[in-house]
């Protein structure tokens, strides 16, 4: 683990990137490493009676969640402020991948998984995938993971497994309790008890006794 010094996790919306690469962020932070937690569509209130004003005090307080959850697990954050009706083309969006990547000198990137029910998961999942292959075509050493997520399960297979020590159970699920959605003030979504209840099966799954978040590989041309 000691060779990864930079580390994004990217989702779709606020709460995607934190719960997806929330462990393995919380434990590359504790090795120095400079961890970042990226979302590509702020977050938008939905309903038929919800007005401007109210949508406004709305995102204004999820950037400040954005902020909080980040430093609760020892890292920064990111959003590239998209309104979801008003994303760039793919190819748009890839390209600004590649540099963003680039310039960062990323070593490990976490995303969504293709099988997923939400356009915009799977938006992020193309685009990441496809930049991360162009990064590694011009000779970048940098590796992909999907994270598990409760909307992106269609054909997910757990491959790799992260145990977690109960302080850093505490940690992501403290800091993921900054998020008012999260507590179930935004929908009805029991985030909780599904990412508890999985991180004891997945421990079950692979044989360990502790907690543990299951990632899945990406699929790739190794180059050496």
């Amino acid at each position: 683990m000691n060779n990864i010094k930079r580390v994004i996790s990217i989702g779709g919306h606020p709460l995607d990137a934190e719960l997806m690469g929330g462990p393995i962020i919380i434990k590359y932070a504790a090795l120095g490493a400079k961890c970042t937690f990226v979302n590509v569509v702020q977050g938008r209130l939905e309903g038929p009676n919800v007005t401007e004003e109210e949508n406004d005090r709305y995102v204004e307080n999820l950037i400040q969640e954005n902020i909080n959850v980040a430093k609760a697990m020892n890292s920064d954050c990111k959003s590239f402020g998209y309104n979801s009706k008003e994303l760039p083309t793919e190819n748009e969006f890839i390209d600004i991948l590649v540099k963003y990547f680039t310039d960062e000198k990323v070593d490990l990137v976490i995303t969504h998984f293709s099988g997923t029910l939400h356009p915009r998961h799977y938006y992020t999942h193309y685009t990441v995938k496809e930049a991360v292959k162009i990064c590694r075509n011009n000779g970048m050493d940098i590796k992909l993971l999907y994270g598990e997520n409760c909307e992106d399960l269609v054909g997910f297979v757990p491959q790799a497994y992260y145990e977690l020590s109960e302080s850093e159970v505490d940690t992501w699920f403290n800091a993921l309790r900054k998020y008012e959605i999260f507590n179930g003030k935004v929908n009805s979504v029991p985030y909780y008890d599904y990412y508890k209840t999985m991180g004891k099966v997945r421990s079950m799954e692979c044989g360990s006794r502790k907690f543990t978040k299951a990632y899945m590989y990406a699929s790739y041309i190794e180059n050496l």
